[in-house]
């Protein structure tokens, strides 16, 4: 799409929400603020994610304000139909558009970061209610942990190393949580205390055993006879 289509795009885009706004103003349409914002979001959205879809390498910072206005439209028409799963569907529509990003365009690989936070969080938006603040926060340190994993594992060899520490400490930090409300951490320290220490011992062997043993001392030399000369004189 060249620069004349995307300024005709936004001018009709323009022009359409300026008259549905006009005949708001003039009582033609009356409690009609849900559709008329509605299709002003989603109007938006699709100008940029037109702008996206003829040019997705270059033009790839497109796909993230057309899908927030698209989410918003979607949020504002069917938000109350949608009920608890409102926040979710918004949130699963934001991550989209970064995961959009990676996809097309592998350079930017820091979109996996906040296309895996948005994720997480849609998730542990539609957890049913009898699972605890501790457990929902466990499981979102989990969905952080894996989004800083997949960034290892997809671009740590260029890029990203640094990625595997925060993935290590983000999922000791959410299996605790998750352990600490099952009343099972107690448990897991003290056998995680038993197996270290088994492990100390049994390094400790290995590494007696594979260092060689003393060599055995020397025999002593044999005492020389006395020579002639050294013999005592006669009486």
């Amino acid at each position: 799409m060249n620069r004349a289509a995307r300024y005709l795009v936004g001018a009709t885009v323009l022009i359409v929400v300026g008259v549905l706004l006009l005949l708001q103003n003039l009582g033609v349409i009356v409690g009609a603020e849900n559709v008329f914002w509605t299709l002003g979001f989603v109007a938006g959205g699709i100008v940029f994610l037109s702008i996206f879809i003829f040019n997705p390498r270059s033009q790839w910072w497109a796909v993230i304000p057309g899908m927030v206005l698209l989410g918003l439209g979607i949020m504002v028409g069917f938000g109350d139909s949608l009920g608890q799963f409102g926040s979710a569907v918004f949130l699963i529509v934001l991550a989209l558009s970064f995961w959009l990003v990676l996809l097309t365009n592998r350079a930017q690989w820091w979109a996996v970061i906040p296309a895996g936070v948005l994720t997480s969080l849609a998730v542990v938006s539609v957890l049913p209610e009898k699972i605890g603040g501790f457990e929902k926060g466990g499981i979102l340190f989990i969905g952080l942990a894996a989004t800083f994993g997949l960034v290892a594992l997809l671009f740590g060899r260029e890029q990203a190393r640094w990625a595997m520490w925060p993935a290590v400490i983000l999922l000791v930090v959410g299996l605790a949580t998750l352990l600490s409300s099952a009343h099972l951490l107690n448990w897991v320290w003290a056998v995680g205390l038993i197996l270290v220490g088994l492990y100390l011992v049994v390094r400790a062997l290995l590494i007696s055993a594979r260092q060689p043993k003393p060599a055995p001392p020397a025999p002593p030399a044999p005492a020389e006879p006395p020579s002639p000369s050294q013999e005592p004189p006669a009486q």
